[in-house]
């Protein structure tokens, strides 16, 4: 497969979507983000790195993070990726990523880990197991994708803080169910935080890379087994796009974790990561010109799961 030439169709494809949807504004340090921005990065499983565009400028990871999170989850307790399973579901959500409508009629326990209720619970576990989630978050990510000066962003995050207020609402919720184990403003801070970690199309590409090679991180050891990594990229095919993940598989047909801050990671097992990024996102929240990409790439190779 010739990656690089590869790419440049699909960029040159993806280029009049580019600018079309809305960049997010409601949390103001993502709407200065210029619009015209577009990247994609793939990295096969061998680390080999191909890029077109702008793959290589930092952007706001916001809900890719999600996916990570629940990662470590499921790699640093093997009995507490069966308690997290008790506590989030595993299916589509139909309403939007910031919902509260499901919690009260399904006592607490959130849809899936991909809406931000369900990374909520995902992040307090991480807590209980680490004593620092977003910290080690963010020491995981720099190591699988080689890159020790990822950080993250103060303004996003004090941002985010600051227009939370649904979020919060959101934890208290599940808080008064018994569904989180921390207090909750340790719970909003570092799921803020990890947010708010700023990385290239490039550095999502390789850190997502276990998930390609069925749980075995950079370095040849092992994060998950290869049952556990399938069963990630199972939700991230059916909940990862927010309420639009069925027509992003039927689009797609790959496992993917969209973020509002216009990236999209996706997995092909067995074969490579991808990691596309353009600003403007559509109704539900999801990159235009990178869906666009996305489906293109999968039309050229044919490459998906199915």
């Amino acid at each position: 497969m010739d990656y690089q030439a590869v790419l440049e169709e699909v960029a040159a494809h993806a280029r009049p979507f580019v600018r079309q949807g809305r960049v997010a504004d409601y949390i103001p340090a993502l709407e200065r983000v210029p619009a015209d921005r577009f990247g994609i990065a793939v990295a096969d499983i061998h680390g080999e790195v191909y890029g077109v565009g702008d793959w290589e400028v930092p952007f706001s990871v916001q809900s890719i993070s999600k996916a990570f999170s629940l990662a470590l989850v499921m790699g640093q307790s093997h009995d507490g990726h069966d308690d997290i399973w008790r506590r989030v579901g595993r299916e589509p959500s139909g309403t939007p990523f910031n919902s509260l409508v499901q919690l009260e009629a399904e006592d607490g326990i959130p849809r899936n880990p991909f809406i931000n209720a369900g990374a909520l619970v995902v992040t307090d576990r991480l807590q209980t197991l680490t004593g620092d989630a977003s910290t080690s978050m963010l020491h995981f990510l720099r190591e699988e994708s080689g890159n020790p000066d990822l950080a993250f962003d103060q303004a996003v995050a004090d941002s985010e803080a600051e227009h939370g207020d649904r979020n919060a609402a959101l934890a208290h919720f599940m808080a008064s169910f018994g569904n989180l184990e921390n207090p909750v403003p340790s719970v909003i801070e570092h799921y803020f935080w990890q947010c708010s970690i700023e990385m290239s199309c490039r550095d999502l590409a390789v850190a997502g890379g276990f998930l390609a090679r069925h749980g075995l991180r950079a370095d040849g050891s092992r994060l998950l087994e290869a049952r556990e990594a399938k069963r990630i990229n199972a939700v991230m095919l059916t909940c990862g796009t927010y309420d639009a993940a069925g027509e992003f598989a039927y689009r797609v047909g790959l496992p993917a974790k969209s973020g509002v801050g216009g990236g999209i990671i996706a997995v092909i097992p067995g074969r490579c990561t991808l990691c596309v990024w353009s600003p403007g996102l559509d109704a539900r929240g999801n990159s235009v010109a990178g869906a666009a990409a996305l489906d293109h790439f999968t039309t050229l190779t044919g490459w998906s799961v199915f």
